[in-house]
């Protein structure tokens, strides 16, 4: 089979020639990419192998697994070090300046590779490919809006498998039930190698204010130390709140986006600063538009949140989070970051989930997340599960 379709050729294309216009500027010869998620960026598709781009014209692809790919530039390897002398027999020169994924790499596989190579200096190019993948084609926002939409007639059905007398882990069951037939993935891939989660989080009441060894917005004690995040198995009662932050993969690229429930009433703090949530969020969607720094958009959340005096339950209570949105992509956590003296600027194309919170003591987690594209004029929302707090 072939390795690309006409289609998927084309819009690679769109990102070899981003990424060899990057190595010019950065008299790079060759980059070497070798994990999952840059892989499939380079290729449409994941192998066991190497992915090697030169300054010009299409990557070399050394492929271990799957069999039967095909393609002028695709050849097969049981290991690493047969790669020079096939360039050497199609008369390619080894790399001077050689790229590859530091952040990506044990240093094991890092020094494996540069002895392969033999580069006279390597460089980390982690922040550079991470950079390219923050702003997306048309393809790319056609697959996140797809992922977008599926995730939102998910969570529209979250009252309907709610049952009175339910545990926080018995209805995360029946969510990801939800999701799994629509069609997610399952896949949550996060970058960072201490990041984990599986299918995302509940949080249920005070559940929501367990601090986490993770970069999430917020934590949650999980059902195991092994993978302490999200809900532990307590038993849903009246006056909670219930956060549903489900895996949003149903193509490769993830939406992000959280709801709020509640079994019962709330109290009035809940109730009001889930309204906050939404007003920060409205003021950054119409305030981020290209140029705008990360930095600015995160102070503007802060002075909200001050002036309805809710700095102390903002995105956590015993161990807040100093962010208030991330990029997305085909990582959950891709750049740019929406944190403080960041001065990253925003860029057409950057696709960012927005998630003001807040956790209310005796209550839980309240508040939004939703994904957005940053446009000419601002962010376009493309998720749409109703965004008040509804009464399961």
């Amino acid at each position: 089979m072939e390795i690309y379709t006409d289609r998927m050729h084309d819009e690679l294309q769109i990102r070899w020639d981003k990424l060899q216009a990057l190595m010019k500027a950065e008299n790079v010869d060759v980059c070497l990419i070798t994990s999952n998620v840059n892989i499939y960026y380079m290729l449409g598709r994941i192998i066991s192998g190497y992915v090697y781009i030169l300054q010009e014209g299409e990557p070399w692809v050394f492929v271990r697994k799957p069999v039967e790919l095909e393609g002028d530039r695709v050849r097969y390897i049981r290991k690493a070090e047969q790669i020079p002398d096939i360039l050497a027999a199609e008369g390619i020169s080894l790399p001077n300046i050689l790229l590859m994924e530091g952040d990506e790499l044990p240093y094991s596989e890092w020094m494996r590779y540069q002895d392969t190579l033999r580069p006279v200096a390597v460089v980390n190019g982690s922040s550079f490919i991470r950079e390219l993948r923050s702003v997306k084609t048309e393809y790319e926002l056609e697959q996140l809006k797809f992922s977008a939409r599926l995730q939102s007639q998910a969570l529209r059905e979250v009252p309907l498998v709610y049952r009175s007398g339910m545990t926080d882990h018995q209805l995360t069951v029946e969510v990801e039930r939800v999701f799994r037939l629509k069609g997610c993935l399952g896949a949550f891939r996060i970058y960072g190698r201490s990041m984990e989660a599986f299918m995302g989080s509940t949080l249920v009441g005070d559940n929501a204010a367990y601090p986490s060894p993770f970069d999430f917005a917020l934590g949650g004690e999980g059902m195991h130390p092994s993978l302490p995040i999200g809900h532990k198995g307590i038993l849903l009662e009246p006056g909670m709140s219930v956060m549903i932050d489900i895996n949003g993969n149903f193509s490769g690229y993830i939406s992000d986006q959280s709801r709020t429930f509640s079994i019962g009433k709330i109290d009035e703090k809940a109730d009001y600063a889930h309204r906050v949530s939404l007003d920060i969020q409205d003021e950054l969607a119409e305030m981020g538009k290209p140029g705008v720094s990360c930095g600015e958009l995160y102070d503007k959340a802060m002075e909200i949140v001050v002036k309805h005096n809710l700095q102390d339950c903002f995105m956590g209570t015993k161990q807040q989070a100093k962010f208030v949105g991330h990029g997305i992509g085909l990582v959950i956590n891709e750049l740019p970051i929406i944190c403080g003296n960041n001065k990253m600027e925003l860029k057409k194309g950057n696709t960012i989930a927005l998630e003001p919170k807040f956790v209310i003591a005796g209550v839980g987690a309240v508040g939004t997340e939703n994904s957005f594209i940053v446009i000419d004029n601002g962010m376009e929302k493309i998720t749409f599960a109703p965004e008040e707090i509804i009464e399961l």
